[in-house]
């Protein structure tokens, strides 16, 4: 685990955003890196594709197990 710094206009996105999602301002950064880092490895997925591959991804109990 580390420090990342970001701007303040990013950190004030992420504190709406992990308000109305009921999410820690951490917990959203991280579900905004996760997700375009999957975006970025798979330029061909969409937004809904990347959450249906994470949703699958969650529900796999050996990727859990190894990844918690």
């Amino acid at each position: 685990m580390g420090i990342v710094k970001i701007s303040n206009e990013l950190h004030e996105s992420a504190k709406i955003m992990a308000r109305a999602m009921s999410r820690s301002i951490n917990s959203q950064a991280e579900y905004w890196m996760r997700i375009g880092k999957l975006i970025e490895e798979n330029p061909s997925l969409t937004y809904t594709d990347a959450i249906k591959l994470l949703i699958d991804q969650a529900s796999d109990v050996s990727y859990v197990s190894e990844n918690t």
